[in-house]
């Protein structure tokens, strides 16, 4: 069994702690939804994509074999339930990646200090949105999530030498970018 904590979560909610079931859900949902919302570009879908990935593990308690961690587990079906709804929409609404990081303002910074760094900011996110698909997937599960390079192949459907590349490749283009800018 892996000894990650949304394990030991999703362990004590199938021996009926219904209160594990809200960690998991306080500790996953964010950045479940953020993942999925980079291959959909809407939050909304997103937001039911990630419900439909919840309903799932406790629908299908059986599925998951604790081989991997739930992370993973749940970023992977997440990661199919997008694709799967990409496939069936021949439209698809897009959303300025801007708009999810509506962060509240910091009131002890100089008015300079915010303007640059949110220039600098909307900089990255320009550049990243240049990025193959490929590229961005990784580089959001790797820097994002925090998932390791395995986890994120696992995810992804690759191995772990081949998010290695697309890493390299990533940050290589991206800093490029960022440097014509």
């Amino acid at each position: 069994m892996n000894n990650d904590q949304g394990a030991v979560f999703y362990k004590r909610f199938l021996e009926g702690d219904e209160s594990a079931f809200e960690e998991i859900l306080n500790t996953y949902r964010e950045g479940l939804t953020f993942f999925i919302c980079r291959y959909v570009k809407n939050v909304d879908v997103a937001e039911d994509i990630a419900a439909d990935v919840f309903a799932y593990i406790i629908f299908k308690p059986k599925k998951y074999n604790f081989k991997v961690s739930l992370k993973t587990y749940l970023y992977t079906i997440g990661r199919s339930r997008a694709l799967d709804w990409l496939r069936k929409e021949s439209k698809r609404r897009h959303i300025p990646i801007e708009s999810l990081y509506n962060e509240p303002s910091d009131n002890s910074k100089t008015l300079e200090e915010t303007v640059i760094a949110e220039e600098e900011k909307r900089k990255l996110y320009a550049a990243m949105d240049k990025l193959p698909d490929d590229y961005k997937t990784a580089m959001h599960l790797v820097y994002f999530e925090g998932l390791s390079y395995e986890e994120a192949a696992k995810v992804m459907d690759k191995n772990k030498k081949q998010i290695e590349n697309i890493i390299y490749r990533a940050k290589k283009t991206l800093r490029k970018y960022l440097e014509e800018s």
